[in-house]
């Protein structure tokens, strides 16, 4: 159980309860492993509950694993597709909060273009809301995905040197990583290029590196980010080529990391832009591949946890508290 009705980002989260989510992700992890290609629920807890999956962006992974999570603990879900809906003919996303509240739906997920969008929409309908990516803002369940990918592999997150390297600016994932790793108590490096990084940075107790070599040097997990040049105006980048040749991971620019380390990203992944194919696919090395598959662990993890705050609202109404 978590503090709050809504999952909306990992700032503000204290060790305890993000570990809660991780043990538990660990847990469904273990659980989906042993059922093998067995996809019926492995849990009741969203048994006639109602998950929507509001995304006003593209997306597969975030989506689909929302959606197979929900079904794998019993829930019925059903998916929006803006491109088709009303927000098409105008429709502003509080209208759009209005249409949904009277369906009743008891989970929301929601992922916008605009940071703030799903905390504005936690204000506007009686559903439990979990953010899944706000603008430039935060994307809890990718940085819950990703410290269980790593806790799996490793066994451990403190004391771990932890590189985020490329667009920190445009990515919401860095944003929740920061959060996260750094209350765990990991050491968090952001390695970009100097226009990519947001001003401040620097205050989420994080050191900086604007070279890739000098950035990733020891580091025990190397975690690259997608090239974000639809939130981009133009000219915070050179070419894709020269970004691959200053920024892009291949091997011979691995070998500045720990002689262990492994490789993240959180996808879509730009092949020969942020990292080449090789390094990608390196079965050894590459967590990439896991990512994706915890990325339903933890968000069963997730629904989970709101489910029993709804079930603990509920039960206060029925005594009359």
């Amino acid at each position: 159980m978590l503090p709050t009705r809504n999952l909306l980002g990992i700032e503000g989260m204290n060790p305890l309860e993000i570990r809660s989510l991780l043990d538990r992700g660990d847990q469904f992890a273990d659980a989906m492993q042993q059922s093998g290609d067995d996809l019926s629920p492995l849990s009741d807890v969203l048994r006639g509950k109602t998950i929507i999956n509001l995304f006003y962006e593209n997306s597969t992974r975030t989506r689909v694993s929302f959606e197979l999570a929900a079904k794998r603990l019993g829930g019925a879900v059903l998916n929006i597709a803006v491109a088709g809906s009303s927000v098409k003919k105008g429709e502003t996303l509080l209208d759009t909060a209005t249409t949904l509240n009277a369906m009743h739906p008891h989970i929301l997920v929601v992922r916008h273009n605009c940071s703030g969008a799903a905390r504005l929409l936690s204000h506007q309908v009686d559903a439990a809301v979990i953010n899944a990516g706000d603008g430039r803002h935060e994307h809890p369940t990718q940085a819950l995905l990703d410290a269980l990918t790593i806790r799996r592999r490793v066994g451990h997150i403190e004391g771990l040197k932890i590189a985020i390297c490329g667009d920190v600016a445009n990515s919401r994932v860095a944003r929740s990583n920061i959060h996260l790793l750094g209350t765990l108590g990991a050491e968090v490096r952001l390695v970009s290029p100097a226009t990519l990084l947001p001003t401040g940075i620097e205050q989420m107790g994080v050191s900086i590196a604007t070279n890739l070599q000098e950035g990733i040097c020891d580091a025990d997990i190397v975690m690259m980010l997608r090239l974000q040049t639809e939130r981009m105006a133009g000219t915070e980048t050179p070419s894709q080529r020269e970004y691959y040749n200053l920024f892009g991971l291949d091997r011979s620019k691995l070998m500045r990391a720990a002689p262990n380390a492994l490789i993240m990203h959180p996808g879509p992944m730009n092949r020969g832009v942020e990292i080449d194919s090789a390094m990608a696919d390196d079965a050894q090395k590459s967590l990439i591949r896991t990512q994706v598959e915890m990325g339903v662990a933890a968000r069963m993890a997730c629904l989970e946890a709101m489910a029993v705050n709804l079930a603990s609202e509920t039960e206060k109404r029925g005594n009359g508290s």
